[in-house]
């Protein structure tokens, strides 16, 4: 079976961990912000706050920005439930505007039309490593004055031109950035989180509330020659990262440029395959983008049907996922007033299961799927792939 992707995990990484699990030092401690430092540069960041997940870290970003009950946060449907669901912690009620269908990113020109008094806030998606528009959103934010949260939970290694300059993703371009390290992700921790930010006094606030708001962090206590009495003068939450992943996350930043170059090969290399396979979309890199690959994603042909190709390939060996979900159409959005697609709050007006106002969301789920990619992925198993989504589509 050839599987949808694989983590790269060494020996060093085995390392790492055991020498955390040896230090007695495993939960939030020195290895967590030597982790932190290490991102920081790696991404061009002023400030990086490592906690449990990307999740957690959208959270807390909406937080940092005053998201609260009755506001909204205008971002897409298009993309891992994570997505909306952060902003329905908050109290808020997420807007989803559509996608582009050639990126898989919320289309900037959509934003202006569902601003409203109660917006707080735009969060943006580098869906699937792609980077979005943040150019064009920015733009948008500012005249309104509203701030950037990028989830770019796929996006690490990605980059964007500014100027004559290539920039990581994550530096970051809008307000707050946040990452995963899921192992479906380029680098993993098996899970955990990232958030970067130029605000110095949101990078406080973070790591305030990912302890409980713990006024004194434990290492400090820990390493104190004199009693301390913490305070917790804020509801805060768990969100902290263990010393045993961190300690492997800064193995897997090591290797991140080799994976990038490899990842980059193989989506060229795919591209140049599918090519010859009559009415399959493959996706479009923009010229001022640099995808990390993480996921590679393809239109089907117009009348094909996804479950039947996809169970086609799996019983060929190899492994697929269908596209992007969309958050509107599951059951823990059925209920009234828990988005918006900028008609009025409350359920979708349109037809069940359909939006008039994200037609090309919908369509994306239904008919793309994500074709095995991962770094240690051999030509061989990738003509593999190709082989059988052709038999899948015209045998």
């Amino acid at each position: 079976m050839i599987p949808i992707t694989k983590p790269t995990i060494g020996d060093e990484e085995v390392a790492a961990a055991a020498e955390a699990l040896r230090s007695g030092w495993v939960s939030q401690g020195p290895a967590v912000a030597r982790f932190e430092q290490a991102f920081a540069a790696t991404v061009g960041a002023k400030h990086a706050c490592a906690v449990s997940n990307c999740t957690t870290a959208l959270h807390l970003a909406l937080l940092a920005v005053g998201v609260q009950p009755g506001d909204e946060v205008i971002t897409v449907s298009h993309s891992f439930i994570a997505t909306a669901n952060s902003i329905r912690y908050c109290g808020a009620t997420p807007v989803f505007v559509d996608i582009l269908p050639d990126t898989f990113n919320l289309d900037p020109a959509l934003i202006e039309a569902v601003v409203t008094e109660r917006t707080k806030a735009i969060l943006c998606v580098h869906q699937i490593g792609l980077p979005c528009d943040l150019a064009g959103i920015m733009e948008i934010a500012a005249r309104h004055d509203l701030p950037v949260i990028e989830d770019a939970a796929c996006a690490i290694g990605s980059e964007i031109r500014v100027g004559e300059r290539w920039e990581r993703i994550g530096k970051p371009h809008g307000d707050i950035a946040c990452f995963s390290f899921h192992p479906r992700k380029v680098i993993t921790t098996g899970e955990g989180g990232m958030l970067t930010t130029s605000n110095a006094d949101w990078d406080q606030r973070f790591r305030l509330l990912r302890q409980h708001c713990m006024s004194v962090p434990d290492t400090t206590r820990h390493g104190s020659a004199q009693v301390i009495f913490e305070t917790y003068p804020d509801l805060g939450f768990n969100y902290r990262m263990t010393d045993i992943q961190a300690a492997v996350g800064c193995e897997q930043l090591k290797r991140l440029p080799e994976i990038i170059v490899q990842r980059r090969e193989l989506a060229a290399r795919y591209q140049a395959l599918l090519a010859a396979i009559p009415g399959l979309g493959v996706p479009v890199e923009p010229e001022w983008a640099r995808s990390n690959w993480q996921s590679f994603c393809v239109w089907l042909p117009a009348g094909r049907d996804q479950r039947q190709v996809m169970q086609s390939m799996l019983d060929a060996g190899v492994a697929t996922r269908r596209g992007i979900m969309c958050s509107h159409r599951e059951a823990a959005y059925a209920p009234a007033r828990t988005w918006s697609c900028g008609i009025g709050p409350g359920s979708c007006p349109c037809a069940a299961g359909r939006c008039q106002r994200l037609p090309h969301s919908e369509e994306a789920q239904d008919r793309t799927i994500i074709l095995p990619l991962f770094p240690q992925m051999s030509f061989a198993q990738q003509d593999q792939v190709v082989a059988a989504l052709h038999r899948a589509l015209f045998e």
